[in-house]
């Protein structure tokens, strides 16, 4: 196991109610290391999670409207995105841009059990940790 699989895998542990914690490549969509306790995150499944989190946070919508807003305010196009929290009916989907590594994303999937601040705590603080490891 890699450390990147391990501090996912710590993460996952000391979360309450944590389903699973993965990093994705932005700009391709691959996953670059995944830790989870649940049987149907399945590598389908967990790639297709990727693709939507890509979609998030860089998709064709969001270019257009970064682009509308960088010439609105007469500056170069950027990624402005850089944490998104999604909620379905069983769980809460925190993500957020690895700093310095603008094309790094870890996302972090949890019950709806989980507290909010605990969640995007237990992100902000593993972050930098993160950095490292990414392309």
């Amino acid at each position: 196991m890699s450390k990147l699989d391990d501090l996912l895998q710590s993460v996952v542990q000391d979360v309450d109610g944590a389903l699973g914690c993965a990093v994705v490549d932005l700009e391709s969509g691959l996953l670059l290391s995944v830790a989870h306790n649940v049987p149907y995150f399945t590598s389908s499944y967990l790639e297709a999670v990727a693709a939507a989190a890509v979609d998030m946070m860089r998709g064709r919508n969001v270019r257009a409207v970064e682009s509308l807003l960088s010439s609105q305010r007469g500056q170069p196009v950027k990624h402005m995105i850089q944490e998104v929290q999604m909620a379905t009916e069983k769980t809460y989907h925190f993500m957020a841009v690895v700093p310095e590594k603008p094309n790094a994303l870890m996302v972090l999937i949890t019950s709806r059990q989980t507290n909010l601040g605990m969640g995007w705590a237990s992100v902000r603080s593993n972050l930098p940790a993160i950095a490292p490891f990414c392309p």
